[in-house]
């Protein structure tokens, strides 16, 4: 397995140290492929997680969103689980699961429904107004003497021609 060494990142870019870790840590994480998944960006600020979990049903499955991560789990009740039968082929994967997915700040889960064995899970990202970019209003401390040397040179013109006028 390969490891990266964040180390030079944390020279020049300050308050990402958790960005490298999560990087670091997803390396690391060995989820395999049950169930399979998608990540849609529906637009800018919107994404929808589809997940396969044919055979499951609202109370089989659990969805916890806590600091930055999305956990979504899983489990078939023990009277699913009939082992009076004997199968002569068993495809149909009904084992208990759990992904998790690390979320990036301001996103939060918006509503999560089941239907036709895929269960959707859509997420927002909601910027608080202090983050929002905002319009900074410039002022200087010579600002009122530009304007005010502005006008004095507009009048000097105008004494100028008026003074040029008499004098033809």
């Amino acid at each position: 397995m390969t490891t990266f060494d964040f180390t030079p990142l944390y020279r020049t870019a300050i308050g990402f140290d958790r960005l490298a870790n999560a990087l670091s840590n997803s390396a690391r994480i060995e989820s395999g492929g049950y169930p399979p998944y998608n990540i849609l960006s529906v637009d800018e600020n919107q994404y929808r997680i589809t997940m396969a979990v044919a055979g499951f049903s609202e109370q089989d499955l659990s969805i916890v969103s806590e600091q930055n991560t999305l956990v979504v789990s899983g489990r078939l009740a023990d009277s699913d689980q009939n082992s009076d039968h004997e199968y002569l082929y068993q495809g149909i994967a009904n084992r208990a699961f759990e992904r998790r997915f690390q979320l990036a700040d301001h996103v939060k889960v918006t509503k999560a429904r089941l239907e036709n064995g895929l269960l959707h899970i859509d997420l927002a990202r909601e910027l608080p107004e202090a983050m929002k970019p905002r319009q900074i209003q410039i002022n200087s401390s010579t600002g009122s003497r530009l304007i005010d040397n502005e006008n004095a040179a507009a009048s000097a013109t105008d004494s100028d021609s008026s003074t040029q006028s008499k004098a033809a």
